[in-house]
């Protein structure tokens, strides 16, 4: 129990004790900070925390929404099967459990999007049950302070370091602070790269930091070339609109809006015509977007078309959306940052339209 009252002291000193989510037990808001910093550092998801609280407060308002006005708010956050996962997980909350949220680590895994770590965390904030987490950074403490060898994602390898987790609890009472105290271990002392062993409260029992091989720990799989994807987009500017569609909720930015995408030049030469378009569209510059197992490479193809026509896009996923609203809209990232730069040099030219930077 040594392990979790040195952890305990050093958090109410050095810790993170003044986070939005922090100090209620309300298992909403807890869930839904759960839920964005998966995969996403904290730095990043307050930003966008409060916003989606502030406009969904409840889960019931959540369960009530259009799924497009979820991923509208969670736009540039990232990883967006997560807020439709989110959706999901609030829907049944309302239909399941009468809109109150399970209390045992054990039911909470049961909803759509959170998984075994994530439900312990939501039980031991909201509930103090005595359940172990095991998100990357407590994998990464664990693992080195008893030195565990092997990769995490091999299930032995992962039930040792689950053994250890739950071996290691303090009371009832204390989990709360304790599950916080460890995840910022992780975040700030423990880190993958440069950890601050110096300043570790827990440095003593560290056997990866007794054999001098800390940065061994855990084990890390060999990096394999990321694939790259191409694509072309084309940029149907018609007055201070631009032509989007609504992508498929399977695939990449499902169910969010984006520009009309092709594999070939050739098809997007096509549907410019279709639109009306006189001349073919210019290519800009070669964008990149990293996603977690490939890169997509993707060229931009602006046209301008006569805002006299009135046509309507031939195909009902597309529509035209006024650049004024880019800001509000349900864009991924590299397309909102795409537009805002056309939006501004449209706005700089006047009438005209200068090469987007």
């Amino acid at each position: 129990m040594e392990f979790a009252r040195a952890l305990l002291r050093w958090q109410r000193m050095y810790g993170r004790n003044d986070l939005p989510w922090q100090g209620t037990r309300d298992p909403y808001p807890v869930w839904l900070s759960e839920i964005m910093l998966q995969q996403t550092r904290v730095a990043t998801v307050l930003s966008y925390y409060s916003r989606f609280l502030d406009r969904f407060p409840d889960v019931a308002t959540l369960a009530g929404s259009p799924v497009e006005s979820v991923l509208q708010a969670w736009a540039g956050l990232g990883y967006y099967a997560r807020a439709r996962l989110a959706h999901a997980c609030a829907k049944a909350v309302v239909t399941e459990y009468g809109g109150t949220f399970p209390r045992s680590a054990a039911e909470l895994a049961q909803l759509p999007g959170i998984g075994r770590s994530t439900a312990a965390a939501i039980a031991a904030f909201c509930f103090d049950e005595r359940a172990a987490i095991l998100d990357a950074n407590v994998r990464r403490v664990l693992a080195r302070r008893y030195a565990v060898e092997g990769d995490p994602a091999q299930r032995a390898v992962m039930d040792s370091l689950w053994t250890v987790a739950a071996s290691l609890l303090p009371g009832s009472r204390d989990m709360p602070r304790y599950t916080q105290a460890i995840m910022d271990l992780g975040a700030g002392i423990c880190t993958a790269r440069k950890p601050r062993c110096d300043v570790c409260p827990v440095q003593d029992g560290c056997r990866a930091y007794r054999m001098g091989r800390v940065e061994d720990f855990p084990a890390r799989r060999k990096a394999s070339p990321r694939p790259v994807r191409s694509a072309h987009f084309l940029v149907a500017l018609r007055g201070r609109h631009v032509l989007v569609e609504q992508r498929a909720a399977d695939g990449i930015w499902g169910g969010l809006l984006g520009l009309p995408e092709h594999p070939e030049v050739r098809t997007l030469r096509r549907q410019a015509r279709s639109l009306g378009a006189l001349a073919p569209p210019m290519p800009l510059a070669l964008r990149r977007h990293a996603f977690t197992h490939f890169t997509l490479a993707f060229t931009p193809h602006l046209v301008r078309l006569d805002p006299a026509l009135h046509r309507a896009p031939p195909d009902g996923s597309l529509r035209w959306l006024a650049l004024g609203e880019i800001e509000g809209a349900a864009l991924p990232a590299p397309v909102l940052a795409l537009l805002r730069e056309v939006r501004d040099d449209a706005a700089d030219a006047g009438s005209g339209l200068t090469g987007v930077r």
